[in-house]
C-alpha cells in the first residue's frame, strides 16, 4: 500500500515494490530449504510457528502469480469483496467515529467504485502487476 500521490511522483518505488512482493513469493511458495527457511523466519516474526503460518497462507489467497492477482483485479469479485470489507470495517468502528455508514469513503477498483466517489481512501490499480508480467519492472 502506497500514497497515491507518493507513487505518481515516485514510479520507480511502485516498481520496486512490486518487483520485492514477487521475488519474495517466488521463495516462499515451495517447498525447498530457501522456501521453508523464508517461511519460518515470517512465522517467527508473527508470533507463530512455522506449521502455524503455514495454516494461515492455507486460508489467504497471496496471489503468487501477478497474472492471478490482476485478473482478480480487474473482475468484479474484487469490488464485492471491496463492499464486504468495508461493511466489515463499518460495523467494528474502525472507518472512524464520523462515518454513518459504510459507504462513507470510497475504495477505487478497476471495475467501479464502492461507496463515496469523493472520499476515496482506497485504490487498487494492477498496472504495476500488469508490469511484473510484461517484465517491465
Amino acid at each position: 500500500m502506497v500514497n497515491s500521490d507518493v507513487l505518481a511522483d515516485n514510479p520507480k518505488l511502485g516498481k520496486a515494490l512490486t518487483g520485492a512482493w514477487y521475488e519474495i513469493m517466488q521463495t516462499m511458495k515451495g517447498d525447498d530449504a530457501k522456501a521453508t527457511m523464508a517461511r519460518t523466519a515470517m512465522a517467527d516474526a508473527s508470533g507463530t510457528d512455522l506449521a502455524g503460518y503455514d495454516a494461515q497462507l492455507a486460508s489467504t489467497k497471496m496471489f503468487y502469480e501477478a497474472k492471478d492477482a490482476v485478473e482478480f483485479n480487474n473482475s468484479p469479485a474484487l469490488l464485492s469483496t471491496m463492499g464486504k470489507v468495508a461493511e466489515f470495517s463499518f460495523e467494528h468502528g474502525l472507518l472512524g467515529e464520523g462515518a454513518a455508514d459504510a459507504k462513507f469513503i470510497g475504495i477505487e477498483t478497476p471495475t467501479g467504485v464502492y461507496g463515496d466517489k469523493g472520499n476515496i481512501k482506497l485504490r487498487f490499480d494492477p498496472s504495476f502487476m500488469q508490469m511484473a508480467i510484461d517484465n517491465k519492472l
